[in-house]
């Protein structure tokens, strides 16, 4: 069997470090790694190291006279399956966004005509600048795969999102990235494209107070899991949730805010081959504050509190339902957590969204499923209405996935 190659390029962050754990792992799955170091990763990681562990030559200078002669940077370009950018830093996305090419590493980026995947690592300032957003939402257009970043505590002292995505979660996003289309995956759904989303959205009151709700997004990464278990090609939009990312799933995108989310979305479904089907599993806030305040709203002695308006978030499973023929995914699912009257409400938010299944749940607090590992869904379509049993939410998504690809497989729409 012919071995599978990533070309590893190496940004400068704290996290760079963890790169060499990275080549490590993906060794021991069978994946070569070449690596490139950027001038500022070499503060982080030596070539020595990295040489050391990838067992191969390690490259760090666009115009080095010995790296010319024996392999062209073009070539080194082209000579993996895979291009992965881990830590992808603030800088190494805007050069990638903006098409500049002035070190080897953007000059490899710009030439490869290879799949890319980006494992963003930066401060949360950085991270939720409008410019770094800006410049992820077009990388996602150019189909760039991006996996993470994780929310966590940082090196600088901060919380928020910009950790680099756990190791073990890039080899897996790694691995399903090499994965050829239809020969080691295999099931009902090989050559389906999915996306689903998963987990809560924090839409900021100030820099340390957000409006969220319960969502853990076990349920999100059940039936991303299920999906990718039966061959399709999973694309994961993921809030910060409290679960771990799903195996097998090539694209990651972490973000915090609803419109963050939207744009993920859309631009996951507008880059690359159509989606056959699109699971909204997030709990997406329906409101966000008007204007977030710049610095911690102090409480004030003798001062009622602050006054906090709210406006409509965007409604991501409406506006993707109501899409055309030729940018709609063919199956689209939504969900609705609900507290009472579930299936006359359930039924309603169907025919309000336009979605074309509905998976309904309770989640009053006596039913312990926000948040919980147990789930009990009915699951509503155009022609009828099926409650099933409480089950585990890794049940009801393999369930959930098993209806998907009959349908698909059956053609029709019920």
């Amino acid at each position: 069997m012919t071995a599978r190659k990533i070309l590893l390029i190496v940004g400068g962050g704290v996290a760079a470090f963890k790169c060499l754990d990275l080549v490590r792992r993906l060794k021991e799955r069978g994946v070569e790694t070449t690596a490139v170091l950027t001038e500022a990763a070499q503060a982080f990681v030596t070539p020595l190291s990295m040489g050391a562990l990838s067992g191969g030559a390690v490259h760090t200078e666009l115009l080095s006279l010995t790296a010319e002669r024996e392999m062209g940077h073009i070539e080194l370009s082209r000579s993996a399956d895979l291009v992965v950018v881990a830590p992808a830093t603030a800088d190494l996305m805007a050069k990638m966004a903006h098409g500049l090419a002035d070190d080897l590493a953007s000059t490899l980026l710009l030439a490869t005509d290879k799949p890319v995947l980006i494992a963003p690592a930066m401060n949360v300032r950085m991270w939720t600048h409008a410019a770094t957003q800006r410049n992820l939402a077009q990388l996602r257009r150019d189909g760039v795969l991006v996996a993470g970043p994780d929310e966590g505590a940082m090196a600088c002292g901060e919380f928020g999102p910009g950790r680099l995505v756990e190791v073990d979660a890039l080899a897996d996003a790694v691995e399903a990235a090499l994965r050829a289309p239809g020969t080691t995956a295999s099931g009902p759904l090989v050559g389906r494209r999915a996306l689903v989303t998963s987990g809560p959205t924090h839409e900021p009151i100030d820099p340390v107070r957000y409006i969220a709700n319960r969502s853990s997004g076990r349920q999100g990464v059940a039936v991303a899991e299920a999906l990718a278990a039966l061959g399709a090609e999973v694309t994961f939009v993921t809030g910060p949730a409290e679960a771990s990312a799903p195996k097998g799933v090539a694209a990651i995108h972490a973000v915090e805010t609803a419109q963050q989310m939207r744009d993920a979305v859309i631009g996951a479904l507008d880059a690359g081959p159509a989606h056959d089907i699109a699971v909204f599993a997030a709990a997406v806030a329906d409101w966000r504050a008007d204007l977030a305040a710049g610095a911690k709203i102090k409480k004030q002695k003798g001062a009622s509190a602050p006054a906090l308006t709210l406006v409509e978030n965007p409604d991501i499973l409406a506006e993707v339902a109501a899409r055309s023929a030729a940018q709609r995914p063919a199956l689209v699912i939504g969900f609705a957590a609900e507290t009472d009257n579930v299936a006359a409400n359930a039924r309603a938010k169907r025919k309000r969204k336009g979605c074309d299944w509905l998976v309904a749940n309770d989640v009053s607090a006596a039913s312990g499923v926000m948040g919980g590992d147990m789930n009990e869904v009915l699951l509503i379509t155009e022609t009828g209405e099926d409650a099933w049993s409480r089950a585990s939410k890794t049940a009801v998504g393999e369930r959930l996935a098993a209806r998907i690809a009959e349908h698909l497989a059956a053609g029709t729409g019920s």
